[in-house]
């Protein structure tokens, strides 16, 4: 062999290691990750987010701060202390007005406004359920203001009309709003599956419809209208068929609350734990794939409709029953149709997150007018914050920008390769 042939020293060659290494997030990073992208915390931010863009506004529309903010460049610190007056003077009358107010001399008058929160939350509660059901469904149902205004002339009518005792007039009553409810959202249910109507249009159209109804016989004698009145509205309820207190006269807390709770555990179980909320959240998810399943998908959008008409119907029965004892009008449903859709939205069509958010506008409704009463902030802004708390629920990512939160696909993927499910490295 001659030198030309003999083989040159070996030089370096690149090792490629393929092996798996020890750097896997921890289990409290994976749980910390899962908080951060959850729906709760987005929930929760949104709401945050909307308070302050309504303390901004609160601030823009304050005659103090306008005033201090004329000469802003020669004393800033005035406009600034203004703007903090301002919000903060709102909020705390806010809180006053649907937590505690520590202006009272006891507890028990103190915690009045916390039964005014509960109280306007009763309704929001039920009639949110209704429509976050028919969401796991795939339904969107915002006929809410026509089914309680079925449910409140059915409840009203039985109310008043008959001569029952008490407890039994009043569970016939609730029953019968319930029915009324119940039977205006199962048209809906019925023209989705036998017809492929849009549930949509048809929701808006019945509200009209239930509305343009119920002043009708608001206004003929002999259906709603009470006897020797030209006014549109029906007599006054039979005591029996009034939903007692909870906590006693000083309280327009009653025990409708304590039904929502029941109604609240109900639903839960219906959509988690039981087989027809089984098909319902498969519905939901892929009514083909549900299809092909073996569910038969048009009677389970009949069903969905009837018991989210049902629920919506308990709003209504609760409006006339709850603490109306001089009649109704064709006002009654209150705008609480519509509010329940932003309840299902931000409860995230959660039974439980429902409740909390129906609670949670319960407040903002206590506490308006007491922050219109006592600092002269217009009521409207409250309704500009409710709107917000949709407009950021319906954009996350945007939510997720602010507060710099990470993404909820999880970890980003890497340029590392991966065998048998573990990272694995390339080094030279």
């Amino acid at each position: 062999m001659t030198d030309s042939q003999s083989p040159s020293p070996a030089s370096p060659q690149p090792q490629t290691t393929v092996g798996p290494v020890d750097n896997q997030p921890s289990r409290f990073s994976g749980v910390l990750r899962e908080i951060t992208t959850g729906n709760a915390l987005i929930s929760v931010l949104a709401v945050v987010l909307a308070l302050v863009a309504g303390g901004v506004l609160i601030a823009l529309t304050d005659p103090a701060v306008k005033t201090a903010s004329g000469y802003f460049f020669s004393r800033p610190t005035d406009t600034l202390q203004a703007i903090w007056t301002a919000v903060s003077g709102a909020y705390i009358a806010l809180f006053q007005g649907s937590i505690y107010n520590f202006g009272r001399p006891d507890f028990a008058s103190g915690i009045k406004p916390f039964t005014e929160t509960l109280s306007f939350a009763t309704p929001l509660i039920a009639a949110g359920l209704g429509v976050a059901l028919a969401f796991r469904v795939g339904l969107f149902n915002i006929g809410g203001r026509g089914q309680m205004l079925i449910a409140a002339a059915a409840a009203g009518w039985v109310g008043f009309s008959f001569d029952l005792p008490f407890p039994l007039h009043l569970i016939v009553a609730l029953l019968a709003g319930i029915a009324g409810g119940a039977i205006w959202g199962g048209i809906v249910g019925l023209l989705k599956a036998r017809t492929g109507a849009n549930e949509v249009i048809v929701t808006i159209m019945l509200n009209y419809v239930a509305y343009y109804l119920l002043a009708y016989m608001l206004r003929t004698p002999g259906l709603l209208q009470a006897k020797g009145s030209s006014n549109p509205k029906s007599p006054a309820m039979k005591p029996s068929a009034i939903f007692p207190d909870l906590l006693g006269p000083n309280y327009n807390l009653t025990i409708g609350f304590i039904l929502v709770i029941v109604v609240t555990v109900f639903v839960w179980y219906l959509l988690n734990r039981s087989s027809l909320g089984f098909k319902f959240r498969a519905i939901g998810e892929n009514p083909h794939a549900a299809r092909v399943a073996g569910i038969d998908v048009k009677n389970m959008y009949v069903y969905a409709m009837l018991i989210s008409g049902g629920l919506i119907g308990l709003a209504g029965a609760n409006q006339v029953q709850g603490s109306i004892t001089s009649g109704f009008g064709s006002g009654i449903d209150a705008g609480i149709g519509f509010d329940a859709i932003t309840v299902a939205l931000l409860g995230r069509s959660q039974p439980w997150g429902v409740f909390v958010a129906g609670i949670l506008f319960g407040a903002f409704k206590a506490g308006g007018f007491t922050m219109q009463a006592s600092q002269g902030i217009p009521i409207e802004i409250v309704s500009v914050v409710q709107s917000l708390i949709v407009l950021f629920i319906a954009a996350p990512p945007l939510v997720r920008a602010v507060f710099r939160l990470p993404k909820p696909s999880g970890i980003p993927r890497t340029r590392n390769s991966k065998i048998s499910g573990k990272k694995a490295v390339v080094t030279k």
